[in-house]
């Protein structure tokens, strides 16, 4: 369910607004939170007030790789037990993507308000965005576990800390940590690389 255009046509414009290098690396990717938010020109630029309960948000950089294509940009995110938001901008703050999950339904806002909806985010970010996001199992991986859900291979360091991971087709691999909480992450599946970097972090008092 939708209220775009064609998403071949979307998606190839999406790129050319976002991406405009495809050098893939964290270099030219910090910029401030204020200049990300208020850059969405035609995106929402702000997330929901209000408690996030059970949950987190977190600002980062994120490098994606899908066949010969990439970006660069960061992320907003907020995390609840019921609920996902997320801004994805590119490194010069244009808005690319807004994600809502709510009661078992996903849907995608794109700079140019279209809307799209499906029941799980990774094939509704395929489709649009062109590359998968796995926004299931995200917040247990950025918080250095595995989905308790579903079966898992790991592989801890000396510390006992998620070292590797694999779970639902995806490999996690942990680079970098502060403390008992992962600071940086590269996720893989088939053609596709994400890497984020956590660049702040909010816990429920």
């Amino acid at each position: 369910m939708h209220d775009g255009g064609d998403p071949t046509v979307l998606r190839e414009g999406l790129l050319q607004r976002a991406t405009p290098s495809l050098a893939y690396g964290f270099g030219s990717a910090l910029v401030v939170v204020s200049a990300l938010l208020t850059g969405c020109a035609s995106l929402p630029d702000t997330l929901d007030a209000g408690p996030v309960k059970n949950g987190f948000e977190l600002v980062g950089r994120v490098a994606v790789r899908h066949g010969r294509e990439g970006m660069n940009g960061r992320i907003v995110w907020r995390h609840g037990s019921d609920f996902d938001e997320m801004l994805i901008t590119s490194v010069l703050g244009q808005g690319i993507a807004r994600i809502t999950r709510r009661r078992g339904s996903v849907e995608l806002v794109t700079a140019d308000q279209s809307r799209y909806k499906a029941s799980e985010a990774e094939s509704l970010t395929e489709r649009i965005l062109g590359w998968r996001l796995p926004l299931a199992g995200l917040p247990d991986w950025v918080q250095g576990r595995a989905d308790p859900a579903y079966p898992a291979r790991v592989a801890r360091d000396a510390r006992s800390r998620l070292r590797e991971l694999e779970q639902n087709g995806w490999g996690i691999e942990y680079q970098e940590y502060e403390g008992a909480r992962p600071l940086m992450l590269r996720m893989s599946r088939d053609n596709i690389e994400i890497r984020l970097i956590v660049d702040e972090w909010t816990a429920p008092q």
